[in-house]
């Protein structure tokens, strides 16, 4: 039942230059340092692996005595803008062979060690309650419309009812994904077919993608330790 984290850290990031390691609210090592120190505190973690092909990324992990770090220098064509998720969720079984993968990034800051471990709880309680895997998600409870008009709410039996009473819906924030080895084996996929939806607060959802992203993160981490 061993729980081994999966961190990418690919180099060349395209909307934030050295997004991974590049100052962040004043701490150097930036978002990358930030989440392996929460990491290093997840008692229930066997291994953390860093894997990027990133030196800058890869030398800085290795400074770390904590011996449960472990390093995969990721090949190039498995690290390029161009790269499909689909493809590297293949490759993470043949460098974390057994137990289940705890998949997250570095670009969720706010999502530290406590939660971490209540995450890590709830998929293993998930498990006995007939779930395959795990995914954390933000609910949406709001006037959302597609193309084509409202798909939270109906227009015909309220036209603008209380957000409160529309029936949720979940975007995936891409904190975690929890499967086990086998799954990713047998299914190709970081979840299942069955996946329990850990709904997070507003705060830990929160990933850094664009420019506008890192600023915003950046002075949120500020007023939270007071910087």
């Amino acid at each position: 039942m061993s729980i081994n984290i999966f961190l990418p850290c690919r180099k060349g990031s395209e909307r934030i230059p050295n997004k991974n390691t590049k100052d962040f609210a004043g701490v150097k090592g930036g978002l990358l340092k930030i989440k392996l120190e929460q990491l290093i505190k997840v008692s229930t973690v066997e291994s953390i692996v860093v894997s990027s092909n990133d030196d800058v990324v890869l030398d800085f992990a290795e400074k770390y005595a904590d011996s449960r770090i472990k390093i995969d220098e990721r090949p190039d064509y498995l690290g390029s803008s161009s790269t499909s998720t689909d493809d590297l969720i293949e490759y993470v079984p043949t460098i974390i062979p057994d137990g289940h993968i705890l998949w997250t990034h570095v670009t969720s800051p706010f999502l530290n060690e406590s939660g971490y471990e209540a995450i890590i709880n709830r998929y293993f309680q998930a498990l006995s309650e007939g779930y395959d895997s795990l995914m954390t998600v933000k609910e949406l409870r709001g006037f959302i419309w597609n193309k084509n008009g409202p798909i939270s709410y109906d227009r015909k039996i309220e036209k603008w009812p209380r957000t409160q009473t529309i029936e949720p819906l979940y975007e995936i924030d891409s904190s975690v994904f929890i499967n086990s080895v086998e799954q990713y084996r047998t299914m190709n996929d970081r979840v299942g077919l069955r996946p329990s939806m850990y709904v997070q607060d507003a705060e830990s959802s929160i990933d850094i993608d664009w420019p506008e992203d890192f600023i915003f993160a950046e002075e949120m981490w500020k007023r939270k330790h007071k910087i």
